[in-house]
């Protein structure tokens, strides 16, 4: 249960993060959005607020920003239908597709309506023609669902290059900013590795603590190897594993030499001596600061780098992990305790980001790639093709999702 727990709270963190950001930039823009939800499939639970429904939804598994002009409108009026009108100082505020709707003012027979540009129906009431005003922010009711319409200048397509950029890449980009937020959280209440080879503490009937080390001591060589930073001290014990080691350390200014047999740590397909010590930490602002960017950073370059392998082959498909994978992963990281949890979170987000903007259809880094086009060309790319590509792209990626998961199968059960 602490480990479910665990996941979807993950998962909801992660995914609410990234699609706030997309939803800030596109409000920002003038966008007007529909609906913000997290996870896909029946809702659960849902409020309106500043004309945006926000859901959440059965399977949280992902979530979404619907942004006005990036699907066809599902609700439609047409020439020849007979509808009510809602009236507020003279503008139509309401349309209700159901003529005999309680709450309309007048009911009209459609002979012309522009929700788009002019904003304006034209009805025919007792064989007489009139012209109606819309409203900006008028809904249209359809039973118990309203819609709020759409003007041009409120929707996706309408902003320039610019502001739409913004408006899909905010989504990764708070990602990035969610993960430097819990690495510079974790180093300021933990503290940051000093990055010297000097001893913060040592685990009970470890090697280090059998051969009398304790905290505040510094490594000086390991099997006459010189120890200068935690890297070498790591690197020093790293091939001893089962093996004996003589180590000399520094205490109050005096140098002793002992004997340290690592213990033996599988990792991966190799095998690596830990001794079970930790490297002495520093609490400050500065090097919180520090340690939350370099941090972001070097996920960054890690997942990059994986990515590369993967496109050059020096890494196979069989070798990829999914959700059932991560889900793993999650409940060996939540034994390891809450810091442990929070550092794999924050790696998860970065992936998320990482992935997120990969020029692939479908993802924000296809539709990045698409709107770059747009301003090298002066025009956008036909919107039918776009939608095709991206529903391939999507096709293609719902395939490698289901690769993944069956390698996660194979791996673990």
């Amino acid at each position: 249960m602490t480990t479910f727990i665990s996941i979807v709270l993950m998962f909801g963190v992660l995914v609410a993060v990234h699609e706030w950001g997309h939803l800030v930039m596109a409000k920002r823009a003038g966008i007007l959005c529909r609906e913000f939800a997290i996870g896909f499939g029946p809702k659960i639970f849902s409020f309106f607020k500043n004309e945006t429904l926000y859901t959440v939804r059965l399977l949280p598994i992902g979530g979404y920003v619907k942004m006005a002009g990036e699907e066809p409108e599902f609700v439609e009026v047409k020439p020849g239908q007979a509808v009510g009108l809602g009236m507020n100082e003279g503008l139509v505020d309401a349309i209700y597709l159901d003529a005999s709707h309680p709450k309309a003012d007048q009911v009209v027979t459609v002979e012309r309506i522009d929700l788009l540009h002019k904003l304006e129906l034209v009805g025919l009431q007792d064989e007489v023609s009139t012209r109606y005003d819309i409203s900006k922010t008028a809904f249209l009711v359809e039973g118990q669902t309203r819609t709020q319409i759409a003007p041009y200048d409120r929707t996706f397509g309408s902003k320039s290059v610019f502001k739409r950029v913004l408006a899909i890449a905010a989504g990764p980009a708070m990602n990035f900013v969610l993960a430097f937020i819990i690495l510079f959280g974790l180093a300021l209440y933990n503290g940051s590795p000093t990055g010297e080879s000097v001893i913060g503490t040592v685990q009970k009937d470890s090697p280090a603590d059998q051969a009398g080390l304790v905290e505040g001591d510094r490594i000086v060589s390991v099997n006459g190897d010189e120890t200068t930073k935690w890297e070498d001290l790591r690197a020093g014990f790293q091939d001893e594993a089962g093996k004996e080691t003589t180590v000399v350390y520094e205490r109050d200014g005096q140098e002793t030499t002992t004997q340290i047999t690592p213990k033996i740590q599988q990792q991966g397909d190799q095998k690596v001596g830990i001794i079970g010590v930790t490297n002495e930490t520093e609490k400050s602002f500065g090097t919180a600061l520090e340690t939350g960017v370099t941090e972001t950073w070097r996920m960054s370059t890690l997942i990059v780098g994986a990515v590369g392998d993967l496109v050059t082959g020096g890494v196979g498909v069989d070798q990829l992990s999914g959700p059932v994978g991560i889900v793993k992963m999650t409940d060996q990281v939540a034994d390891s305790g809450f810091s442990m949890l929070l550092t794999w979170t924050a790696l998860l987000s970065v992936n998320l980001a990482v992935f997120n903007l990969l020029p692939l259809p479908a993802l924000d880094g296809g539709r990045l790639l698409f709107l770059f086009l747009e301003a090298l060309r002066g025009k956008p790319v036909d919107p039918q093709k776009e939608g095709l590509v991206h529903f391939v792209g999507f096709a293609l990626l719902m395939l490698l999702m289901l690769v993944v998961t069956w390698n996660d199968i194979q791996k673990f059960f």
